[in-house]
Order: structure tokens, then sequence, then C-alpha cells
């Protein structure tokens, strides 16, 4: 299967378009050790011909433009190579590119329970976007796997979290007994029957579980979360008053932080993802930059291609 990591960025984009922290103030002059970014999101294909995306974001337009595989080229004026979407949260950064592909005349949606319901009630895009494209809105059940390309891919979603959006807290708080802790924030392995090839794309990791262990186990190519180096970075910035773990992700340093286990965990290929404007590790001239890369851990990057 192929992978190509459209976008690498936290929510806000690198540089993030109100933000004068060192690493936004550094990118806009141009530094070179400074790239910048786009909402995170990953395409997905069995044979480069047909791809799924993971996540649609505010960018999503920049993004297939940027690559001419997710770019009509058929013997139809419309067209798209774009079969769908896989949604790993109700984030905006992570659903509003659904907006974006309204000109879509079919195509397949699929994201968590609660997920689903947030794109009714609280940011209704279902509604939105019913007089204008054939969307199908598809249920991702974690633990029970789906097919893609016609079942040469498996899809296997997994439990990564149950903090719901800023939009949909009022909304969640409505809920019930099972369906208040129900998945708001899941991942993905991907697993080509052909190949054998297996990936997992976690870009939002809560805390570091038994399942996400599991998931991790024997995979060829990992995208976990990096969205912070420390966990109060934005606190020591000034920006925000909430750590890391309140925002709904681990951090990358400290004790119990992704690095400590990613070191233990046998994969090809170890790659940062969702990364915070604020995070050191967006500089390849920071200590940072370089303890991850002695480690054989990457930096995601917008462009990177992958074949598993």
């Amino acid at each position: 299967m192929y992978l190509k990591i459209l976008g690498s960025s936290a929510g806000g984009g690198f540089p993030q378009w109100n933000c004068d922290c060192p690493n936004c103030r550094r990118a806009r002059t141009n530094d070179a050790s400074l790239q910048p970014r786009m909402h995170n999101s990953l395409a997905l294909s069995d044979n480069g011909e047909s791809w799924y995306l993971i996540n649609a974001t505010p960018d999503v337009s920049a993004q297939i433009e940027s690559h001419s595989e997710l770019q009509p080229g058929s013997s139809e004026i419309r067209h798209t190579p774009i079969l769908g979407v896989l949604l790993t949260d109700a984030e905006l950064d992570h659903t509003m590119g659904l907006l974006h592909l309204r000109e879509s005349a079919e195509i397949d949606v699929y994201a968590a329970a609660p997920v689903l319901s947030a794109l009714q009630e609280p940011f209704p895009i279902q509604q939105i976007l019913g007089p204008y494209a054939k969307f199908r809105w598809l249920e991702a059940r974690p633990q029970e796997c789906f097919p893609l390309f016609g079942g040469r891919i498996l899809v296997y979603p997994f439990f990564m979290g149950s903090k719901p959006p800023r939009y949909a807290s009022v909304y969640h708080n409505r809920l019930k007994g099972a369906e208040y802790c129900s998945p708001w924030v899941i991942g993905y392995r991907l697993v080509d029957q052909w190949t054998g090839g297996k990936a997992v794309y976690a870009p939002g990791v809560e805390s570091w579980t038994k399942e996400l262990e599991r998931q991790l186990e024997n995979a060829d190519c990992i995208l976990i979360d990096g969205t912070f180096w420390h966990s109060d970075e934005l606190i020591n910035l000034g920006i925000s008053d909430l750590a890391a773990s309140e925002m709904g992700h681990i951090p990358i340093a400290g004790r119990n932080g992704s690095l400590e286990r990613l070191t233990r965990i046998s994969a090809q290929r170890k790659i940062y993802i969702h990364i915070n404007n604020t995070n050191p590790i967006l500089d390849e001239d920071s200590k940072e930059y370089r303890c991850l890369k002695e480690q054989g851990i990457e930096v995601g990057c917008d462009g990177m291609e992958l074949e598993v």
C-alpha cells in the first residue's frame, strides 16, 4: 500500500496565522530549518490510482493540488480518484475539509458513532452537504475491521480516547451510560493483504494504553501523535493554561512520554505527525530533533511518501 503525508501539523497549521511563538516567527523569515506545514492528513492507496483520505482538513484543496495523483485525470471533465475519507475524530481541523469536497458526486465517510452524531447535531455537516453531494456516512466500529479497495486493504479501527471536541462538549455531557464513554477518538491499523504490510495511524493519543501497544505490535510503519514535546509546552509560553493531557495528547518527552515507549517498539519506520507549531522538533537544528534522529525516529513532513 502507498501512504502520502498530505499535512503534518496540528490545528492551526505552521506557521499558525495568529501565532508569534519563536517557531512561527522564524518560519515567516523562510528559515530553511523550519518548513511550513499544512494540517495533518494522510492519503492511502492500494495501487497509486484510487485513494482514501484519513481526515479532511481545511487545507484539503491545497493538499490535493500538491499531489498529481489526487487530482482529476480521466476522460471525464469532473472526476476525482478520491473514494472516501476516514475520520479519526470530530475535531474541526479534521472535518472542515468535508465542506470543500461538496462538489464530489459520491464519497464514503467512515467515522466512529459519536463523531457521526456530532456531524449531525452540533456541527451539522451531514445536513449541509446533503443537497450538494451523495455522501455515504458509515460507522467505523473499534474491533471490527472493514475492507477497502475490493478487500486488498483491511482497516482495523481501535479506541484512542473519549475526549470530544470543544464545540461538542455540551452535547457530549447530555449522553448517558455507555454512549458517554464511546470512542470520540480512534486510530486505524491498515493491513495490506497482498504484501502483508502493516501501518498504524494514530494522530491523537490521550494515553498510552495496552490497546495502543497491541495495535503497534508487529507494525512496519507507525505514524503517531507528536503534538507536544513537553506536557506544559503551551503553559510555559503563556499561550494556554492547559497541559498536553488536558488537550487529549500525550507529550513526547518526559517520564511515560511517547518517546520512551516508542524506543521499545520494533517497527521499521516510526514517524511523529500532528506536530504543534510550538514543538521544538519542527526545527531541524534543534537538540530535540537530533534526539529523535539518534533514536531512529522520524519527524513527518508534508509530502513524505511511504510504501508498506
